[in-house]
């Protein structure tokens, strides 16, 4: 708005001020829809950042095993709980040590193993104890059974379990503030997409009514290809802009490998991702044209959606 870079409360009023005077007819009034999909973006944010702290954490616990207990974060196939504990985490802060399992005889181990399984809410089987048991025999532990080591692994995971906590926590208050939205019902019945996924689309994308088109709301996206021409040169292939957030590219990142890994071929995003794949594109060509694809039909099917609310202004 102005050609001198100044920075101060004054000037950042009166470019607020020009703004809202300039597209006096085009803003759109705010509503408590808005505040929703604020606190729902602020909320998804946070989620991501202890989903990555999470991760790191669990490769730094596999790590610490590795030394003490190798292979332990392998013993167990069950899913994580509602509160988002896993069975090897809580094994691996009692039996922190191969030997802690070896060297007693394994009718003992199954007794503690059985009640350690009573504790803490999982399901105890005599050929589970049995296998891990035989497992532990033919280990190789590069750190002694100390007390310093067991403060180790103890530590890390506890850290991973509260961690783990408070994603899980973070993650149901994201689902119900998405709840609250019209579109979400819309979001959710789309393909390759579930209830954190639906209510990351929202919160990073908003109302896409403020969008003008389908090319605005690719363009915001940073998943459109970028411009070089100069004269009579023009180049035809072109990387993504990359602009925008981060987060949302990851997000269609992902509901795009879930296309190609299920294949669903009377779906219009991946029969453009298999077309564009069979001219022998890149990987990350047809990828990105997949997100592009079902970005495109995101838009319309949450505009349809949104216009069709009665009362939602």
């Amino acid at each position: 708005g102005s050609i001198r870079k100044v920075k101060n409360d004054r000037k950042d009023a009166l470019k607020i001020a020009k703004y809202a005077l300039d597209n006096w007819n085009t803003l759109r009034e705010h509503t408590p829809m808005d505040m929703i999909r604020q606190q729902l973006k602020l909320f998804s944010r946070q989620y991501n950042l202890y989903m990555k702290t999470s991760a790191s954490l669990q490769n730094n616990l596999i790590a610490l095993l590795d030394k003490t207990f190798p292979g332990a974060n392998d013993l167990f196939t069950s899913p994580e709980k509602a509160n988002e504990h896993r069975k090897w985490v809580d094994f691996a802060a009692t039996f922190w040590h191969c030997d802690c399992v070896r060297c007693m005889s394994e009718k003992a181990f199954a007794d503690r193993y059985q009640k350690w399984s009573k504790r803490k809410g999982y399901n105890f089987s005599d050929s589970k104890s049995s296998e891990i048991y035989a497992f532990s025999q033919n280990l190789f532990a590069t750190l002694p059974k100390t007390n310093t080591s067991k403060l180790l692994i103890a530590s890390a995971a506890t850290e991973l379990t509260a961690a783990s906590e408070v994603a899980a926590t973070v993650r149901q208050e994201v689902i119900r503030l998405a709840r609250l939205l019209p579109e979400y019902e819309t979001v959710l019945a789309m393909y390759g997409v579930g209830e954190i996924t639906a209510a990351q689309l929202i919160a990073e994308l908003g109302d896409v009514r403020r969008f003008a088109n389908r090319r605005a709301i690719v363009a915001f996206a940073g998943i459109d290809p970028e411009v070089n021409q100069s004269g009579t040169y023009e180049a035809r292939s072109n990387p993504s802009t990359k602009r925008g957030s981060p987060h949302l590219r990851k997000t269609l990142y992902q509901i795009a490998t879930i296309h190609l890994r299920k294949s669903p071929a009377d779906e219009p995003v991946y029969r453009f991702l298999d077309k564009k794949r069979s001219e022998g594109k890149p990987y990350f060509v047809y990828m990105t044209a997949a997100a592009n694809k079902f970005l495109r039909i995101y838009f319309a099917r949450v505009k349809e959606a949104l216009n069709a609310q009665e009362g939602y202004i």
